[in-house]
C-alpha cells in the first residue's frame, strides 16, 4: 500500500495548499450541511410541538372551573318602601332595581346601593297589592300586579343610555305598555290571588287566579290583548278576548306562560302539572296533566328554562328535573322529564333562568346557591350564601348575581364564560330540547339566543373516519397493485411514462378535484348509479376473460408484443369494458329493480340516497391519495436488492413466488409508510370532503349518505365563529382532536414500520 504522506511530500508545495484547501472547503461544507439538516429537523419538531401548545393554549379555558366571587355587600336600599318582590338588573351591572309589595321601583347602582332614583307604579288609591308577577325577560322587563279589586296594572322598567361627556349614564324609566288605567280583569272584583303575564310586540296575555267570594268561587281568568291597527286611524286599537279555565284553583299553586303566549302551565303545590294549549285564547285547551315529582313530594320552585321550551321544577328534595316537550311515539307532543339535578339536600327555594343560555341558578332553604347548566349536565358552582335569601336576579349576561337576605343585598362576579362544554355534552349522548331522545348532534349556532348549543364531537370523528375509510377503499387497491406491476413487472420504458404520469397527479389541486366532484362527479353518479355497480360487478369478469383469451392466443402474435408491454393492451379492454357495462346496467336495472335503482334501495331497503355522498368522496378522495401511495410504495418495492431477486429466480421460485415471499416482505416498511401517509392525507383532507359531500354532521354508515369531517367543519364555520367564544374554542378542540389522533396513529405506524424493518433486515 502506497504511503500517503509520502505521496504529499512528493507534491509541488502549490498542489498540496491546494488540496488541502480543497479538503478544509469540503470538511466545512460537510458540516454546514449536518448542522443545517439538523436545524432543519429540530425546526420542524419546534413547529409542531408550538402548534401543539397554542392549540392547548386556545383550548384550555373551556374546561377551567367558573366561580363566584363577592364583591360588595350594603343594606337594602330604601327598606321601608315595602318587601321586595322583584330584583332585576340590566346588562351592564350597573344599574339594579328593586320592585316592592307597595307598587315603588327602586333604581340603585348594583355594586354600591346608591339610589339612582324612586318611582311610583300606578296603583290605584284604595287597593293593595295581592299578587306579583315577571314577564320573560326578553320582553324588556314587563312585569304585572295584581291587585285586590280583581284588576292589575302592566308596567315595564327600561333603561336608556346615553354618553354625556364620554362617559356612559343608564337612566331607568318605568312605561306602560297597555296604558296606566288598570285592566279589570275580574268584574266581581275578587282579589287576584296569582297572576302571569307575557307582553309581546302586537298580543298580551294575563292570567290570572282569583279569590273565592260569598257571591262566587274562585276562577282562573284568561284575557288576551291583540293589537289591530285600522287602515283609517293613526293609533291600534285593543281587541280584548277573556275565557275562564274550569279547574279547581285551590291546588294551583303557580302560574306560567310561555313567551309566545300560546302554552299555559298550572302547577299545583302537591306535584301536579297541567298543560294547556291558549293559541286560541276564547277557548282554552287542557293537553296534559301528570305528576312531575316523586310521591310525597312538593314542589318548592319553578321556572322556565330559556327559549321556554322546558320546564325547571325544585322540589322539597332538593331535586332539580328538566321537564320538555316530547314527541311520543304516536307523534304527539308531551312533557317528558329529560333530566335531573340533585343541587341540595334540602328544599330548593327559588330558581332563576340565565337569559341567554341554558344555564340556571338555584338557591336552597339554607341561603346556598350553585350554577347548573341544563345541556352540559354540569354543576359550574356551589357556595354558601350569606344567609337564608328572600329573593335574588341574575344578570343577562349571566356574570352577576344580587342576592338578598333579610336586610342585606349582596353584589357577586361571576365568572363562567363556558358552560357548554363538558365531557358529556362533547363525547356523550345529550336529550336535546326538541328531540325524542338523547343523541349525538354538531349544531353550534342559531339565529336567536334561545337556541340550545349542540357541541358533540362524536358526528365529526365518525365523518372524518367514514370519509378516510372509503378513501382508501378505492386508493389502497389500485395504488399498491399498480405500484407492485409498475416496479416489479413492467418494462423500465413504460415505467419511465407511467410512474411520472401518476405522481403528476398528486399535482392536482384538491379544490379543483372537489369542484369536478361536486358539479360533475355527483351528479354522474347520481344519473348512472346502475352504471356504477355493474362496471364493480362485471370489470373483474371481463379483465379475467381477456386475461384467459390472450393466454390462448398464438405465441407467434405474443412474441410479437414487446416483453412488458402486456398492460398496455388492456386499456382499450378496460375502456371497452366500462362502455359494456353502462350499456347493459339500463336494461338491467330496469329488469330487476322495475325502475330506478335509487328509488328500489329507498322503498325496499330503507336506504335514502344524497347526491353527494361517502361514494362520492370515496373516489374523489381516493384519486388524491392515489399518487400519494402509489409514489412511495413503488419506490419502497424498486428499490429492493436485485441479489435477492436474482438469488430467488435462481433457487427455481417463480416470478409471483420471488414477488410475494421476497420483495414484498422486504419493502413493506416502505409500503406500510405509504398506507399509513395516504390514510393521513385522507383524515386531514379539506376541499375535496367540503365540496363533494352534503357536510352535514350525520352518522349514517351507508355509503350513499354524506357526512362532515373535523377539517372541513373547521373551515366552514372557524369564519363565522366569535374569537374567543365558546364555538370558537370548541372548533380549536376539534382541531387539537385531529392533530393528536394524527400524531398517535403516526407514531404507531413509525414503531410498526421499524419493527417490520428489523423482521426482514435480514432478507
Amino acid at each position: 500500500m502506497p504511503d500517503t504522506n509520502s505521496s504529499m511530500k512528493n507534491l509541488p508545495v502549490t498542489d498540496i495548499h491546494s488540496n488541502q484547501s480543497f479538503l478544509r472547503w469540503r470538511l466545512l461544507k460537510d458540516s454546514l450541511a449536518r448542522y443545517g439538516v439538523i436545524a432543519g429537523g429540530m425546526g420542524v419538531i419546534f413547529a409542531v410541538v408550538m402548534i401543539f401548545f397554542y392549540l392547548l393554549y386556545v383550548v384550555l379555558p373551556l374546561f377551567l372551573p367558573a366561580t363566584a366571587e363577592l364583591v360588595s355587600q350594603y343594606d337594602v336600599p330604601e327598606k321601608a318602601l315595602g318587601k321586595t318582590v322583584l330584583l332585576d338588573m340590566e346588562e351592564q351591572n350597573e344599574v339594579a332595581a328593586r320592585f316592592t309589595d307597595t307598587g315603588k321601583a327602586v333604581f340603585f347602582l348594583a355594586d354600591t346601593g346608591k339610589v339612582v332614583s324612586i318611582q311610583a307604579v300606578a296603583i290605584p288609591e284604595g287597593v293593595v297589592v295581592t299578587s306579583f308577577s315577571q314577564g320573560s325577560p326578553i320582553n324588556e322587563g314587563a312585569v304585572v300586579y295584581g291587585l285586590s279589586d280583581g284588576r292589575a296594572v302592566i308596567v315595564k322598567h327600561t333603561y336608556k343610555t346615553t354618553y354625556p361627556n364620554n362617559k356612559r349614564l343608564i337612566t331607568p324609566a318605568l312605561e306602560y305598555p297597555l296604558g296606566e288605567q288598570p285592566l279589570v280583569l275580574d268584574d266581581s272584583g275578587a282579589a287576584l290571588e296569582k297572576i302571569a303575564v307575557q307582553v309581546g310586540d302586537n298580543a298580551t296575555t294575563v292570567i290570572a287566579k282569583t279569590a273565592g267570594t260569598s257571591q262566587s268561587a274562585g276562577r282562573i281568568h284568561l284575557t288576551g290583548f291583540e293589537k289591530e291597527q285600522s287602515l283609517f286611524a293613526d293609533e291600534a286599537t285593543l281587541q280584548r278576548t277573556d275565557a275562564v279555565i274550569n279547574v279547581p284553583v285551590e291546588g294551583v299553586a303557580d302560574i306560567l306562560i310561555d313567551k309566545e303566549g300560546r302554552n299555559l302551565y298550572l302547577v299545583s303545590s302537591n306535584g301536579r302539572l297541567a298543560y294547556y294549549d291558549i293559541s286560541d285564547k276564547g277557548a282554552p285547551a287542557l293537553k296534559q296533566a301528570q305528576s312531575v315529582v316523586e310521591a310525597g313530594q312538593k314542589i318548592t320552585s319553578v321556572c322556565f328554562l330559556t327559549g321556554d321550551i322546558s320546564l325547571l321544577i325544585g322540589d322539597s328534595s332538593g331535586l332539580v328535573t328538566q321537564w320538555s316537550m316530547v314527541r311520543d311515539d304516536k307523534n304527539r307532543m308531551a312533557m317528558e322529564k329529560i333530566r335531573a339535578f340533585k343541587v341540595s339536600d334540602k328544599a330548593v327555594v327559588d330558581i332563576k333562568a340565565e337569559q341567554r343560555r341554558k344555564g340556571f341558578v338555584t338557591v336552597d332553604t339554607a341561603g346556598h346557591f350553585g350554577v347548573y347548566h341544563s345541556t352540559a349536565e354540569k354543576e359550574l358552582i356551589k357556595e354558601k350564601g350569606v344567609g337564608p335569601l328572600s329573593t335574588f336576579t341574575i344578570s343577562p349576561r349571566a356574570n352577576a348575581l344580587l342576592m338578598q337576605t333579610d336586610g342585606t343585598l349582596g353584589f357577586w362576579r361571576v365568572n363562567n364564560p363556558h358552560p357548554e362544554v363538558s365531557f358529556k355534552s362533547l363525547w356523550g349522548k345529550v336529550w336535546y330540547e326538541s328531540y325524542p331522545k338523547p343523541d349525538y348532534i354538531w349544531q353550534s349556532s342559531a339565529a336567536n339566543n334561545d337556541f340550545e348549543p349542540k357541541y358533540s364531537l362524536i358526528p365529526l370523528v365518525f365523518g372524518t373516519l367514514k370519509a378516510a375509510f372509503y378513501a382508501m377503499l378505492v386508493a389502497m387497491p389500485l395504488a399498491l397493485m399498480g405500484a407492485i406491476y409498475t416496479a416489479y413487472f413492467m418494462t423500465p420504458v413504460m415505467r419511465q411514462y407511467v410512474k411520472p404520469t401518476i405522481e403528476i397527479m398528486g399535482a392536482l389541486p384538491t379544490v379543483i378535484l372537489g369542484f369536478l366532484a361536486g358539479l360533475w362527479l355527483a351528479p354522474f353518479m347520481e344519473e348512472h348509479l346502475a352504471g356504477i355497480f355493474s362496471f364493480v360487478a362485471l370489470m373483474p369478469f371481463i379483465v379475467m376473460l381477456f386475461a384467459y383469451a390472450w393466454h390462448n392466443l398464438p405465441k407467434e402474435f405474443l412474441e410479437k408484443i414487446p416483453e412488458g408491454w402486456d398492460s398496455a393492451v388492456l386499456i382499450p379492454v378496460i375502456l371497452l369494458g366500462s362502455w359494456f357495462a353502462f350499456a347493459v346496467s339500463v336494461p338491467l336495472e330496469s329488469w330487476i329493480f322495475h325502475g330506478s335503482i335509487r328509488d328500489w334501495f329507498k322503498n325496499e331497503l330503507g336506504i335514502g340516497y344524497d347526491q353527494r355522498n361517502a361514494m362520492v368522496v370515496g373516489v374523489a378522495m381516493g384519486f388524491a391519495v392515489i399518487p400519494t401511495i402509489f409514489s412511495i410504495a413503488e419506490d419502497a418495492i424498486f428499490s429492493v436488492p436485485k441479489h435477492l431477486t436474482v438469488g430467488s429466480l435462481a433457487l427455481g421460485a417463480t416470478p409471483w413466488q420471488t414477488m410475494s415471499k421476497v420483495v414484498l416482505l422486504t419493502a413493506s416498511p416502505g409500503i406500510f409508510s405509504a398506507v399509513m401517509i395516504g390514510f393521513g392525507r385522507a383524515v386531514g383532507e379539506t376541499m375535496i370532503v367540503l365540496m363533494a359531500t352534503g357536510n352535514t354532521p350525520v352518522m349514517d354508515i351507508s355509503i350513499f349518505q354524506g357526512m362532515r369531517t373535523l377539517a372541513a367543519n373547521i373551515a366552514v364555520e372557524m369564519p363565522e365563529s366569535e374569537v374567543d367564544s365558546t364555538h370558537y374554542r370548541v372548533l380549536f378542540l376539534a382541531a387539537l382532536v385531529l392533530f393528536s389522533f394524527t400524531f398517535v396513529f403516526n407514531t404507531l405506524a413509525e414503531v410498526i414500520r421499524q419493527r417490520l424493518r428489523e423482521k426482514y433486515s435480514s432478507l
